[in-house]
């Protein structure tokens, strides 16, 4: 027997049990690694991804795909190597799973440069300890609850309140702004979900600087658990050997942690409190900390959350929001009332919002257009029951600019351009921060309410109460009018004694 027939035995074992998605086999001649994938089955089609050591021949793993047909006494062979996806620019416009296969219906991508989707985080020596300030062009955004270049910001927001549409204009933005990239990880999708992003993303014009990857809902615990690792896999390269700056958005990372459960309690470990994963904190860690900025470029990642039962108290939540930067709330109020993007100011937040990073001025703009805020949300009540004429001249003043600054934080999309017929405005945040500050000084004051709705910058007001083109004054008036009336009814509508 030469050396090559020994090494191809070496790699053959035999299943030994199979429950659901867990697999135990025994290698005779030579053990696999933990992280190694195995393969199995009639057409090596089974995926097996090697977890455990339970002795010096036996090992344990998770399956990747369907087990149906497995059975004990199957021949299991060693590939020798983790779990792999391609990198390189060929992979803009496609769309992956968690094997790095495209599933786009376009052609397979073969050969090329492939990576372990298992990386070690980038050394604390490498990384860049200054605090940057990543700039998205979203008023509502750079203002209240700026995003930290090579960090991490939680976006909350439940179905139809526009969360879909603001990372389209982050993908777009990114894009135009900072010449990067954006990669969309979806997590537990639905394939309704699925189709619907990338069709969106297709008609917005901005597929060929983004890649997709997913792990759908329909697929066993270990792909979904592995898609993100998957995901930053690709995410490094753009960052590592193409210097480029990439947004990594995804959806949901609750549905990380709840496969890395369902992984947990299918390996027979005893679960941790709430019955998540003992290992939960590690295995998220292991996610986030790949996420972060050198000099090479950055990853910039936004990732929506989902908080079981709304409570912050959550295990889940808990050790998610120690990875996060910033903290982005999608109030479906604001969505009813015509308002978007739908961020609610006073309840989104970031650690940079402090004045030695953003800066005194904006700063203090940003205190004062939240205290400004802040004020009209307690006066509300005494509005809807005794109305505006019987508040102060000082309240009614704070009111009046309370509600500019609402209609000035709304901003057109270029995303949206063929839907609202207004032209797409990216705001650099120093414009934002004139248009608060001039707001705040009543410059405003005498100028309808109704022409900051929808505008870029401060300036385009006055043009717009001047005239502007027709199409734009059409859209402006019908969406100045159900913006009113809403508003109105807000404030008409009995409240209850907690003031919900």
């Amino acid at each position: 027997m030469n050396q090559r027939q020994a090494k191809q035995r070496s790699q053959i074992g035999t299943v030994t049990r199979v429950r659901e998605s867990v697999v135990d086999a025994v290698f005779p001649n030579g053990i696999p690694a933990v992280h190694n994938a195995l393969r199995t089955g009639e057409n090596r089609e089974v995926v097996i991804e090697v977890l455990d050591h339970l002795d010096e021949q036996t090992i344990r793993g998770i399956a990747l795909t369907s087990t149906q047909g497995l059975a004990r006494g199957s021949a299991i062979e060693d590939t020798g190597q983790p779990l792999r996806v391609p990198v390189g620019e060929r992979l803009l416009g496609r769309v992956f799973n968690v094997f790095g296969e495209t599933i786009d219906g376009q052609g397979p991508i073969e050969g090329g440069e492939w990576r372990s989707i298992h990386q070690k985080p980038i050394p604390l020596v490498r990384r860049v300890t200054r605090t940057e300030v990543f700039r998205t062009g979203i008023k509502a955004i750079d203002l209240l609850s700026p995003l930290e270049r090579g960090g991490k910001a939680g976006l909350f927001g439940g179905a139809g309140v526009g969360k879909t549409v603001l990372i389209m204009e982050m993908i777009h933005n990114m894009i135009g702004q900072h010449e990067g990239i954006s990669l969309f990880c979806g997590i537990g999708e639905r394939i309704r979900e699925a189709v619907d992003m990338y069709d969106e993303v297709r008609e917005a014009g901005v597929l060929n600087n983004t890649v997709l990857v997913y792990g759908q809902m329909n697929e066993p615990p270990g792909a979904r658990f592995r898609v993100g690792h998957a995901a930053l896999t690709m995410a490094e390269y753009f960052r590592d050997d193409r210097r480029q700056d990439v947004l990594l958005l995804i959806d949901n990372i609750f549905r990380f942690i709840q496969s890395g459960s369902e992984v947990s309690g299918l390996l027979g470990r005893l679960p941790s409190r709430l019955g998540y994963q003992p290992t939960l904190g590690s295995e998220l860690a292991e996610l986030e900390e790949r996420i972060s900025n050198t000099e090479a470029g950055a990853i910039t990642s936004i990732q929506a959350v989902y908080v079981p039962a709304d409570d912050f108290t959550d295990p889940s939540a808990v050790h998610t929001f120690h990875h996060l930067s910033a903290s982005i709330v999608l109030s479906r109020q604001r969505a009813s009332q015509g308002f978007y993007p739908a961020i609610d100011p006073l309840k989104s937040e970031s650690k940079m919002l402090v004045p030695h990073i953003i800066g005194r001025r904006h700063f203090e703009v940003a205190q004062e257009v939240r205290r400004t805020l802040a004020t009209y949300e307690d006066l509300k009540d005494i509005i809807s029951m005794l109305g505006l004429e019987e508040l102060s001249r000082q309240d009614r003043r704070t009111v009046e600019r309370a509600r500019r600054l609402e209609r000035f934080l709304t901003q057109p999309f270029v995303v949206t351009e063929q839907f609202t017929g207004i032209k797409g405005h990216l705001v650099d945040a120093d414009d934002t921060l004139d248009g608060c500050e001039r707001i705040l000084n009543d410059e405003f004051s005498e100028i309808p309410e109704n022409d900051l709705y929808m505008i870029g910058t401060i300036d385009q007001a006055r043009t717009k109460g001047r005239g502007g083109s027709e199409d734009e004054n059409r859209h402006t008036n019908v969406e100045s009018e159900v913006v009113g009336q809403n508003a109105q009814a807000d404030e008409d509508k009995p409240r209850s004694e907690d003031g919900s």
